[in-house]
């Protein structure tokens, strides 16, 4: 079995190196959205939270013009985002609201209206989302009347694309597995399981997947020369860096949070205990107050049984005697 060793796409310069060729970008693009692309244009790159140990998330950003199934040709913009980190996501809604303000990104209508250009929000996550099992996500936006019912007339109203976008979800972690369809296809060199053993900078491609498909066979050529590239390969080292950084940093994170965690139990243990302790002081006082309560009785009724004995004639010794009282304890009970 023969095989390709490229560079790996899954490192931001591989990619950057990738989308940066038109075709490669046509082909990449017309695979998730599922139409042709007339032609792409790369308006910018960029990782939007640059510092010295911290560049989790990359974007590129395209406008594309797109073939529609009626044969129509409209302009879309493509948000590419992506990111290792789950945390990083949360941060996709600001940059998008970014796109939707720029004014390049504004088409003008009857030279008055401007409104935005319809866009499609790409995420290539290098983790997986909540429970879902699917590789690939797509999510569309519908609208809706009163009742529920989907709206199909006049939807391609600019004011109405404008107002919404739809995105594609990539869960690369779950690219892996048998080729069934164009878009599998063209994401199987995203595919982690093919990294080489003892380089994690290189995958290693099944050559019989893409000696029949000349647009494929342009991609694996573009890796090949990425991975020949002495600024690429060192942009390689530099991220593998970072992120062994974030790694170490998460690490470090992880086993404070843990120990935080343990003092938080330990501290919770004696909070109980300290509750059990007080509960048994309080359970002591009640059983001493009972205790007084009886006494208290006892030398009621001692009292009353010593008045009885004297009104029946009793002397201070016989009654003394009789009850085990001293004599000084009979003769105060018979004064109270």
């Amino acid at each position: 079995m023969n095989y390709y060793s490229v560079a790996n796409p899954i490192y931001d310069s591989v990619f950057k190196f990738l989308m940066e060729d038109e075709r490669i970008a046509k082909t990449v693009l017309s695979a998730l959205l599922k139409k042709e692309i007339v032609s792409v244009e790369m308006r910018r790159h960029e990782h939007p939270n640059v510092t010295r140990d911290n560049i989790s998330m990359f974007r590129i950003d395209f406008a594309a013009r797109v073939k529609e199934d009626d044969g129509s040709v409209r302009l879309i913009l493509i948000e590419l985002q992506k990111t290792w980190l789950d945390t990083e996501t949360l941060r996709f809604r600001r940059y998008l609201a970014a796109q939707y303000n720029a004014e390049e990104n504004m088409v003008k209508e009857c030279d008055v209206q401007k409104y935005a250009v319809p866009m499609v929000a790409v995420y290539l996550l290098g983790h997986r989302v909540g429970n879902i099992n699917k590789s690939v996500v797509y999510v569309d936006h519908k609208t809706l009347d009163y009742d529920g019912n989907e709206v199909e007339n006049g939807m391609k109203d600019p004011f109405i694309s404008s107002l919404t976008h739809d995105s594609i979800i990539v869960q690369i972690p779950l690219l892996h597995g048998k080729i069934n369809n164009r878009l599998e296809k063209v994401l199987s060199v995203f595919d982690q399981s093919q990294r080489d053993v003892k380089n994690q900078q290189i995958v290693c491609l099944d050559a019989e997947e893409y000696n029949d498909d000349p647009d494929m066979m342009h991609l694996i050529h573009r890796l090949g020369m990425a991975a020949m590239t002495a600024e690429v390969r060192q942009e390689m080292n530099d991220e593998d860096e970072y992120y062994s950084a974030i790694e170490a940093r998460d690490t470090q994170v992880m086993k404070q949070n843990k120990i935080i965690s343990e003092q938080k139990t330990q501290i919770s243990e004696q909070k109980t205990q300290i509750s059990e302790q007080k509960t048994q002081i309080s359970e002591q006082k009640t059983q001493i107050s009972e205790q007084k309560t009886q006494i208290s009785e006892q030398k009621t009724q001692i009292k009353a049984m010593v008045r009885m004995m004297l009104d029946n004639g009793l002397t201070v010794d016989a009654i003394a005697s009789a009850t085990g009282l001293s004599v000084d304890k009979v003769n105060s009970y018979s004064k109270d």
